[in-house]
Order: structure tokens, then C-alpha cells, then sequence
């Protein structure tokens, strides 16, 4: 019947813990304003020791769980509710040394009720009422009462003047318990609607905050349907192109040896440039090969972050050797921060390095900035071009684009998911001078030593 909370809901029990914590301070606070009040304020002669012995004794508890928050062991349903129980019966033990159920502030069971249907499921409510109904009834004859306001009975003994001074005595403690009554059940008025308030909009927040998490991971899933579907369509594609590149391949072969440089040197340099074009396209399909279902930490090597940036920038070069380019690197302190060189990612900054060297011209050129600190590094590509589409930000890492001249579209929808993928952000703009920037945010310690000291746990 008691079980114990399931691993994704450890950290709600927890923060539920926490929460009882802060509620039974500012409950001790409350209780201790209400004896001093009571004593010195409105003259009541309550049992003081006792009192203090009481609220003393629930501030050790809390003592014991704020240690108890500490520890790693994770917290059970059933010690939330035990936990709750342990305020029941310290408002029990308060309440029946102040007039048990004739205290004006017997509303006070209200909140560890309203707090159980919040934090547990409904049987612990049912618990909890069957727990609050039996002790509320048990301290209506079971009590002390409250000495100075409690309405003495009327004695006709004595003489005239006596019972005239009695009668007096009874109307003005009548008057001052009815007034009292009156300002505890005002008071707990607003106590209760303010934490009936406070709740409901905690409640509603954090349903919000669930649908937004909901249907940010549906737009997760859907477009990693899409990747796995580009993946899927690129190895069947990787597979068919290998015999065509094999074909080519001989074919480049006997013509470098059919027209030697010497007497055609032009036609002799092209079939040479064909022959590394058709390399690196089999050296292409051959890293696809290799890394098709690895994990990410399978596809590539642990090295500093300065030389992963340089590799990624000698690579890009390959492709655009005439491009002018602007390289700034910033390391903020960081000269030993690492990352995994994995070739998606990669992949992913070379392709924002090209999609904007085909944007600008060969003169204006693009700028590369690269930053880090100890948990993030930032990369920021801008060229001069005539900047992005205003349609651009609405389907950009979402869908593939079909508006590119000379392309399939799927490049930058491919590097968008990567970077989502590593827990990172991409933002693209249009610059105030002219061009468009991009912005790639990834953090280091899913990737560098941090990473590595804890998947050593």
C-alpha cells in the first residue's frame, strides 16, 4: 500500500520536502506570534510551559528534516505523509492546551489536508481525513479550556451587588470570547484563502510549464523522425553510390593514364583534380559507414578546444580554399577546456562556414568567432551577403528548405538538429550593417573533463 516514490518523480518529492519545510517554519513562526499575543496581549492565562515545550519539540523536527534533506537517500510517499502527519498532531497537542475544538483557529487542520491532496495521491487525502476528522472530534471533550474567555455560568447566590458584579463578569467574558472567535475565524479566513490562492497558482504554473515541456518534446521527436528518415535515405544513398564512385574512380584512373602530363597537361590536371573530388566523396561515405549507429562519444576523440577549432577550420578550408576569412578566438581563461571532435558536429560548423561563404562574395569574405569559458563555447559565423528571407525564422531547424538554389535543403535542417541534439542553441539574424550571423551556443561539460568525472560515477 505504501510505496515508494519511482525514480522521476524523486526530485517532485524531494522539492515536496523542501516545501513542508519552508510551510512548518513559517508555521512555528505563526504559533509562537499567536502564545505571545495570547499571554501578553489579551491577559490569557494559557499553560505556558507546555506551549513552548510544543513548538520547541516541532522545531526540532524540522531540524531533523532539514538534515534529512541532505542526504541522498530519496524520498518515499510515505514519509511525506508521515512527515504530515507529525503537524497534525503537533497542532493537535497545541489546540488541547488552548481549548480544543473551541480555538477559533481549528481551521489549521485545513492546510496539512490541502497539502496531502497536493503532494500525494488521493488515498493518502483519505488518510489524512479519516487522521484530522478522528483527532478534531476526540478534542471537542477532550481539552483545556481557555480560562479568562470561556463563558462562566451564572450563579444566583449571594448577595444583590455579588450577582450583579457576576452577571457583569459573565457579559464582558462573553463579549471578549465572541470577539476573540470572531477575529480567529477572519483570521483564518484569510490565512486559508491566501494559501488556497498561492497554490492553485503554483498549480497552474506548473501545469503550464508541463504543456510547454510536452510540446517542446513532441517538436523533439517529430524532427528526429525527420533525421532518422534524411539517415536512413542517406545510407540507402551511401550504399547505391559506391559502385557508380568505383566505376568512376577506374574510369579517372586510365584517363590520367591516357593523356600524361606531357602532352596534355590541362586534360591531365582535370582527371587529377576528378580523382581527388571522387577521394573525398568515398572518404565521405566511408565515415557515414563507420559512425552509422555509434554513440556519440564513439565518434570522435577527446582534444583541446583551441585544436578542435583549428581541425574545424583546416577542414572547412578544403572546400573553400579562395574564401577570405576573419578567425577570432577568444579562450576568457579557459586554454585547457576539451571537447569530443565528433563529426556530426563537425559537419554541422562546416556547413554554416559554407552555407555563408556561398552567400558573400570571395572579396568581402566571412568572420569566424570563437569564445569559451569553463561550461560553454560560443561560435558566431557572419558573412555580407544579402542577408536571410523574412519567411526564414519560422521554418529554419524545423524543416528541411527547398528554397536553395543547386541543393537538396536538408544541410542546415540537419545542422540545427545537431546542435539541438548536443543540448545547445542556434540563433540566425540579420545584421544592422548588412549579412546575416549565426550564433551556436554548446555546453563544454557535456563533452570535456567535467563530463568525464562523471560518467566515472
Amino acid at each position: 500500500m505504501f510505496r515508494k516514490v519511482s525514480p522521476k518523480l524523486e526530485f517532485s518529492a524531494l522539492e515536496n520536502l523542501r516545501w513542508l519545510f519552508i510551510l512548518r517554519n513559517l508555521m512555528i513562526i505563526g504559533e509562537s506570534i499567536l502564545i505571545v499575543l495570547s499571554i501578553h496581549g489579551l491577559n490569557v492565562h494559557l499553560p505556558q510551559q507546555q506551549l513552548w515545550t510544543v513548538v520547541l519539540s516541532l522545531g526540532a523536527f524540522n531540524v531533523f528534516t532539514f538534515l534529512r534533506m541532505q542526504t541522498e537517500e530519496p524520498v518515499t510517499e510515505l514519509e511525506l505523509f508521515t512527515q504530515l502527519a507529525v503537524d497534525v498532531l503537533a497542532i493537535a497537542a497545541l489546540l488541547y492546551l488552548t481549548g480544543g475544538a473551541s480555538n477559533p483557529i481549528t481551521w489549521v487542520f485545513l492546510v496539512p489536508l490541502m497539502m496531502t491532496a497536493i503532494m500525494l495521491p488521493q488515498v493518502y487525502a483519505w488518510y489524512m481525513v479519516i487522521l484530522t476528522t478522528a483527532i478534531y472530534t476526540a478534542l471537542i471533550p477532550f481539552n483545556i479550556p481557555l480560562p479568562s474567555l470561556a463563558p462562566h455560568p451564572f450563579i444566583a447566590e449571594g448577595s444583590d451587588s455579588k450577582m450583579a458584579m457576576m452577571h457583569q463578569d459573565h457579559k464582558m467574558g462573553h463579549h471578549d470570547y465572541l470577539n476573540l472567535h470572531l477575529f480567529g475565524m477572519w483570521f483564518g479566513f484569510v490565512i486559508s484563502a491566501g494559501l488556497v490562492a498561492y497554490f492553485v497558482a503554483e498549480l497552474a504554473r506548473s501545469l503550464k510549464f508541463k504543456e510547454r515541456s510536452l510540446a517542446l518534446a513532441r517538436e523533439n521527436a517529430l524532427r528526429d523522425e525527420q533525421v532518422i528518415a534524411l539517415g536512413t535515405l542517406a545510407a540507402s544513398a551511401a550504399h547505391d553510390m559506391g559502385t557508380p564512385l568505383g566505376t568512376i574512380a577506374i574510369v579517372a584512373h586510365e584517363l590520367e593514364k591516357e593523356y600524361p602530363i606531357h602532352e596534355f597537361p590541362d586534360l591531365h590536371l582535370k582527371t587529377l583534380i576528378m580523382q581527388q573530388q571522387i577521394e573525398r566523396c568515398k572518404d565521405a561515405l566511408s565515415v557515414m559507414s563507420a559512425s552509422a549507429g555509434k554513440l556519440r562519444a564513439e565518434s570522435g576523440s577527446l582534444m583541446p578546444l583551441a585544436d578542435y577549432i583549428d581541425n574545424v577550420i583546416t577542414q572547412w578550408r578544403t572546400y573553400k580554399p579562395g574564401i577570405k576569412l576573419l578567425f577570432f578566438v577568444d579562450d576568457q581563461g579557459s586554454v585547457d577546456a576539451q571537447i569530443i571532435a565528433e563529426h556530426t558536429l563537425t559537419h554541422a560548423i562546416i556547413n554554416i562556414l559554407n552555407n555563408a561563404a556561398e552567400a558573400t562574395t570571395v572579396e568581402q569574405g566571412i568572420e569566424f568567432y570563437a569564445s569559451w569559458n569553463a561550461s560553454h563555447l560560443t561560435i558566431k559565423v557572419r558573412d555580407f551577403g544579402p542577408g536571410l528571407p523574412p519567411s526564414f525564422a519560422d521554418i529554419v531547424g524545423i524543416q528541411p528548405l527547398t528554397s536553395k538554389s543547386g541543393g537538396l535543403g536538408v544541410g542546415l535542417f540537419l545542422t540545427c538538429s545537431t546542435i539541438h541534439r548536443m543540448g545547445g542553441q542556434i540563433n540566425f539574424e540579420n545584421m544592422a550593417s548588412g549579412g546575416a550571423g549565426v550564433a551556436i551556443t554548446l555546453p563544454i561539460f557535456n563533452y570535456g573533463k567535467t563530463n568525464d568525472d562523471n560518467t566515472g560515477k
